[in-house]
C-alpha cells in the first residue's frame, strides 16, 4: 500500500466509500515492491508507521475490505466472483490500481496485484492464491490497525542513538540489514530461532570473528537431537565429523557409548572445523549477550530461498556472510574481501577482534511501513498480544522458551 494522499472514492457497493492512493497504473510492471534503503529502525520508518496507521483507520471507516472466499487457488485463467472479491480487495490496498476494475477474470494486471501484496507480507511471489495468500488476504483491518500500533511502540523504543554503524536483525521477517550512517549498507536473509527455540530480543555489540571455527555441541542438542540421531544411524557422528572427547580430554568412539542412556551427556562434541559440512559454515560473528547466542554462516545454503525461515536453535543463520563480515571488519586495517577470502580458504581457524565494536540489535517488528510501503510479517512467536491472523507455518508455541546456545545439528543422511 503507497502512503500518500487520501482521496475519496465512490461506495463501492461494500457498505460504504473506499479509500484509495493515486497511483500510476502501469499494466506492465508486476508492481513490484523495490528493497528498502531506509532503515528499519529509523525515524522515517517511524515517520511512516505512524502514517499508515491514520489511513488503515480511515480504510476501517470506510467499511474495510472484503473477504476473498477461500476455495480453490486462484491464478491465471481463474474466473468467478471470488476472482472479483480479490480484485477489489487489492484495490483497496493500492496492490492493484482501481482502473484494473471488477473484471470476474484472473489476468496479468491481478497476478501483479497479488505479488505485490505477497511482497508486502513476506511471502513468496509466485502471482498465485493458495492457503497462505488467503489467509493474509482475510486478515481484519481492525487487526492490521492494532498490529500497527503496537509496533509502533517498539518502533519507538529504539529512537535514540543506536551508533553510527549499526546491525539490525528483524526475527519476523528474518532479514539482517547494517546501516551506516543512517542508510542501509548490506541486507541479508536469514535462519532465526523455531517456535520453540526461540531467537531472543536484544542489544548488543559483535566484537570478534571466527574463521573456520569449531562448533562444540551444547547439552541442549545432545539430548534433543544428537542422541535420537546416533540411534537412528550409528555412523551420524564420524559422518559429520563430530568428535567425542571426555573429561580427561581424550577423543573416544562412538561404539564406546551406551545410546540408549543419557551417558552421552557427560562428553563434549565438538565438529571440525570446513564451510561444507560444519553446522556454523566458515565464519562465527561472537555477540556479546546472556543467551550464549551469535550470528554465523551454515553450509544449508537453501534456507534462504524458502519463505519460512524460522529453522535454528536461536542462533541466526546469514546469507552472504562474507559481505557481511567484510562490512564489519570495514574498519580493521588489512581486513579487505581478499584477506578474508584469504582467511576461509586457509582453513585455519583465525580470530579477528572487530575494532571497533559493533552495536547489534535484534528487534521483534511485525509491522512497519516507510517508503510509501506498509509491511505485515508474521507474529511468529505470538508477542503481538492477539490472535494475529498469521501464515501459520508450523505449530503454535507451547510456552515461553528462552533461546538456545546453539544451531541445529545437520540432518541424519
Amino acid at each position: 500500500m503507497l502512503i500518500g494522499k487520501a482521496v475519496a472514492a465512490p461506495g463501492d457497493g461494500l457498505g460504504g466509500g473506499q479509500v484509495e492512493w493515486q497511483q500510476k497504473f502501469d499494466g506492465d510492471a508486476r508492481l513490484a515492491v523495490p528493497r528498502s534503503e531506509t532503515p528499519l529502525l529509523s525515524p522515517q520508518t517511524m515517520a511512516g508507521t505512524e502514517q499508515a496507521i491514520e489511513q488503515y483507520r480511515q480504510l476501517a471507516a470506510a467499511g474495510g475490505w472484503p473477504q476473498v472466499p477461500a476455495g480453490a487457488t486462484l491464478k491465471i485463467g481463474s474466473r468467478g466472483p471470488a476472482v472479483v472479491a480479490l480484485r477489489r480487495r487489492l484495490i483497496i490496498t493500492n496492490d492493484l490500481d482501481q482502473q484494473a476494475g471488477d473484471s470476474p477474470i484472473f489476468d496479468s494486471y491481478v497476478e501483479a496485484g497479488v505479488r505485490r501484496f505477497q511482497a508486502r507480507h513476506g511471502l513468496g511471489q509466485t502471482g498465485v492464491v493458495s492457503k497462505q495468500t488467503f489467509q493474509a488476504l482475510n486478515v481484519p483491518v481492525q487487526e492490521r490497525i492494532r498490529q500497527l500500533e503496537t509496533n509502533i511502540v517498539r518502533l519507538r523504543a529504539f529512537s535514540g542513538n543506536l551508533g553510527n554503524r549499526h546491525v539490525v536483525l528483524n526475527i519476523p521477517a528474518a532479514a539482517v540489514e547494517t546501516v551506516e550512517n543512517g542508510q542501509i549498507v548490506t541486507h541479508h536473509q536469514a535462519g532465526v530461532g523455531k517456535i520453540d527455540r526461540q531467537s531472543p530480543v536484544m542489544q548488543a555489540r559483535a566484537y570478534s570473528v571466527n574463521f573456520n571455527p569449531f562448533w562444540t555441541v551444547p547439552a541442549s542438542i545432545i539430548r534433543k537431537d544428537l542422541i535420537p540421531k546416533m540411534q537412528k544411524d550409528p555412523s551420524y557422528l564420524t559422518d559429520n565429523k563430530i568428535r567425542i572427547i571426555n573429561k580427561q580430554g581424550q577423543e573416544i568412539q562412538p561404539s564406546q557409548v551406551n545410546w540408549n542412556s543419557n551417558e552421552a551427556t557427560n562428553y563434549m562434541f565438538r565438529q571440525d572445523p570446513g564451510g561444507e559440512i560444519n553446522s556454523l559454515g566458515f565464519v562465527r560473528v561472537d555477540i556479546a549477550n546472556p543467551y550464549g547466542v551469535y550470528m554465523h554462516d551454515t553450509p544449508a545454503k537453501g534456507i534462504f530461498g524458502d519463505d519460512y525461515r524460522f529453522v535454528s536453535s536461536g542462533c541466526v543463520r546469514v546469507q552472504n556472510v562474507r559481505d557481511y563480515v567484510a562490512w564489519l571488519l570495514k574498519e580493521n586495517p588489512g581486513w579487505d574481501r581478499d584477506k578474508i577470502d584469504e582467511a576461509i580458504r586457509s582453513g585455519q581457524r583465525i580470530d579477528v577482534k572487530i575494532t571497533p565494536a559493533v552495536n547489534v540489535y535484534w528487534v521483534y517488528i511485525t509491522a512497519w511501513a516507510n517508503e510509501n510501503v506498509v509491511q505485515f510479517r508474521e507474529d511468529i512467536y505470538r508477542r503481538d498480544g492477539f490472535g494475529g491472523g498469521a501464515v501459520a507455518q508450523s505449530a503454535p508455541v507451547a510456552g515461553a522458551v528462552s533461546a538456545a546456545d546453539d544451531d541445529l545439528l545437520p540432518p541424519v543422511r
